[in-house]
């Protein structure tokens, strides 16, 4: 869930809570917090865990969105198994939701949990090996009876046999408690248990003093059919706050300011990568002043891309749900030459299937969007995992010589942007173009500053309207393959304008006519322009961020680019010079890339593959590139890459 506020800065007054006597007077019942002890954090590091279907996803993001009201920045880590249902109880059924949120700029949900809020056995053995000593965890005592303790492996209780002695624990009835809150409801126990997630979410918020009112009104939208049941959780959730403000086992709660100086004024909100990709795509049809037509099959993690688009008919978007990949790409690829700004979106195995459409995209040189939110594979792999595994397939993954660019946001809000800037280059160039994307930046959120419509950019294209080309005789017609000096591009012909008639196909076309053509000439002809149009492709030069004196570089895509920057500023902070780059452009590469590899005596390049940028950069800049790379299903963490930096500094 998101939710639109005005900057940190402005927001500081309007989402905090009054002070009385140096004390915060927290909200729900206004209870005087002032007997209690109030610590000032800069940071938190929050990861809730239980069954798939103990709504952890919905705690997670529901605090998400109080914290982005509050001001603070953040970042989130959704974590959750392939299946509708996962088995209760078990630990490939754990889902989390971890969330890093500070008064000062972050970039990454953050290595290891501050506190961990475990549902059951279950969601406690899968997680405690990344929780540091020291640190709370609250436990549902409910669940840790003989049966569920079994399905995990746990012999005796963990709560009992002096195994977390190391950490904070807080032991609560959280299913007793809720059930106790809700008895005026009249609900079934397995009704009311349903709503133990909302108890806990309402103890988190006192103990982070977050705001509440948003959270209310979001369930009493959510159930807005069920009245009673949206009455219930608000019951839960305020007996959750109130149960933190009474109980003698919480005895502190914190609080972490607004991140005021992080951001400039602004209005922003909390959005996820397939959200803010979802919004570029509509604000890319707009500025091109073009329908948006998104032909697609359901795919995790691209499948939320759909569901968004679909509700913005008032924006002229239409969504198609197609029987299967190949019949999305193929109604797309209608649409773009019917004068859309088409899209399809999937994962690494749609594109797989897509493969031969993208192709007769390249070779009937129209604009389409292809949209790749990568997860873990090969075949079905691991779907709701994150990898970064699809850019040599981008890149060479259809059959001939069929160059497409290739475009990789690295933030979920920077998802915004990559869908502008992948549509300008679809439109202005005429091609097909793969954005990467991935389940890491798909599910995760962060802080975004709605931008103002004059800062986007112009898209608009010309269409062709007449005659372009003057025959010996004198006769004017239309080549649809007579190519702009400066883009190469095509003119791009609607259908159904008179004069414009034109053949289109898979099979070679003739330079300039567009008629089928088997001439060797023409074909290596046409095959080295489709290749110079998409190397002379405009995109920024990359930027590199150099402390001075620094002989080792740091080279990165797409989502690595929160790990890599934070490693780096570790290293930086203990007085270790290294120097970092991050790509967005993929194919063709910046200009200026292959001056600043050379620059410097060392070049780590950190992947979720196996070395695939790395080997790309060998092949085409022979330089010595090195390969850092986890291919596990989850984002790198911050510690994990300023260590492994710091030994290619000292190699």
């Amino acid at each position: 869930m998101t939710s639109q506020v005005s900057s940190p800065a402005e927001q500081a007054d309007e989402a905090s809570d009054t002070l009385v006597g140096g004390q915060r007077a927290l909200r729900p019942g206004h209870t005087d917090a002032g007997e209690k002890e109030i610590r000032r954090l800069d940071r938190v590091i929050i990861r809730f865990a239980g069954d798939s279907g103990d709504g952890m996803q919905l705690t997670g993001d529901r605090f998400t969105s109080e914290t982005a009201s509050f001001g603070n920045d953040l970042s989130t880590l959704p974590n959750f198994p392939a299946e509708i249902r996962a088995p209760a109880g078990t630990l490939p059924g754990v889902s989390s939701f971890q969330l890093h949120f500070a008064d000062h700029d972050i970039l990454t949900p953050g290595d290891a949990p501050n506190v961990l809020v475990a549902m059951n056995p279950a969601a406690l053995r899968a997680n405690i090996g990344d929780v540091p000593r020291g640190a709370e965890i609250i436990v549902n005592t409910d669940e840790f009876t003989k049966r569920p303790m079994a399905k995990v492996g746990y012999e005796t209780s963990p709560l009992e046999d002096g195994s977390l002695d190391a950490y904070s624990v807080h032991p609560v009835p959280l299913t007793t408690l809720t059930i106790e809150a809700l008895k005026e409801f009249g609900l079934s126990r397995k009704e009311a248990e349903r709503s133990k997630n909302m108890f806990a979410l309402g103890l988190l918020s006192w103990m982070y003093h977050r705001p509440t009112e948003g959270t209310e009104a979001f369930l009493r939208a959510k159930f807005a059919k069920k009245p009673q049941i949206a009455e219930a959780n608000v019951a839960a959730f305020r007996a959750g706050w109130n149960f933190g403000e009474t109980t003698e086992d919480f005895a502190v709660s914190y609080e972490v300011a607004p991140a005021s100086q992080a951001f400039p004024t602004g209005t922003y909100r909390n959005i996820s990568g397939n959200l803010a990709l979802s919004y570029g795509l509509i604000a890319a049809s707009r500025q091109a002043d073009l329908p948006l037509y998104l032909g697609s099959y359901p795919i995790t993690p691209a499948s939320d891309i759909l569901h968004e688009l679909s509700r913005h008919k008032n924006f002229g978007v239409r969504t198609f749900q197609a029987e299967d990949e190949i019949a999305g790409i193929g109604a797309a690829l209608g649409a773009a030459f019917g004068g859309s700004l088409a899209v399809t979106t999937t994962s690494g195995p749609g594109v797989a299937l897509k493969s031969e459409t993208i192709g007769l995209a390249v070779s009937l040189e129209l604009p389409l969007l292809v949209v790749d939110i990568q997860r873990g594979g090969p075949s079905t792999g691991l779907p709701t995992k994150t990898e970064q595994a699809d850019l040599l397939q981008a890149m060479y993954g259809r059959n001939g010589e069929a160059p497409v660019p290739i475009v990789a946001p690295r933030t979920p809000a920077d998802c915004f942007d990559a869908a502008l800037d992948a549509a300008r280059i679809a439109l202005t160039y005429r091609t097909p173009v793969m954005l990467l994307s991935d389940g890491y930046l798909a599910n995760g959120s962060e802080p975004w500053k709605i931008p103002e419509i004059d800062e986007l950019p112009d898209l608009r294209v010309q269409f062709a309207t007449g005659p372009n080309h003057e025959l010996a005789d004198g006769t004017e017609v239309f080549w649809p393959y007579k190519r702009d000096p400066q883009t190469l591009a095509r003119p791009w012909a609607v259908p159904g304008t008179p004069g414009l008639e034109h053949r289109i196909g898979g099979i070679e076309k003739q330079d300039g006519s567009g008629n089928i053509s088997y001439d060797p000439a023409n074909h290596d002809f046409m095959v080295r322009t489709r290749q110079a149009k998409i190397d002379g492709i405009e995109v920024p030069d990359v930027e590199v961020d150099d402390p001075g004196e620094a002989r080792t570089l740091v080279l990165g895509w797409g989502s690595t680019y929160g790990p890599i920057t934070a490693a780096v500023r570790r290293l930086r902070a203990a007085g270790h010079p290294i120097a970092q780059a991050h790509l967005r452009h993929l194919n063709p590469f910046p200009k200026n890339l292959g001056e600043v590899l050379k620059q410097y005596d060392k070049v780590v390049v950190p992947e979720m593959n196996l070395g695939q940028l790395a080997t790309l950069i060998r092949a085409k800049y022979l330089v010595d590139a090195q390969s850092y790379h986890q291919v596990n299903g989850m984002p790198f963490k911050a510690e994990q890459l300023a260590t492994a930096l710091k030994e290619a500094i000292d190699a």
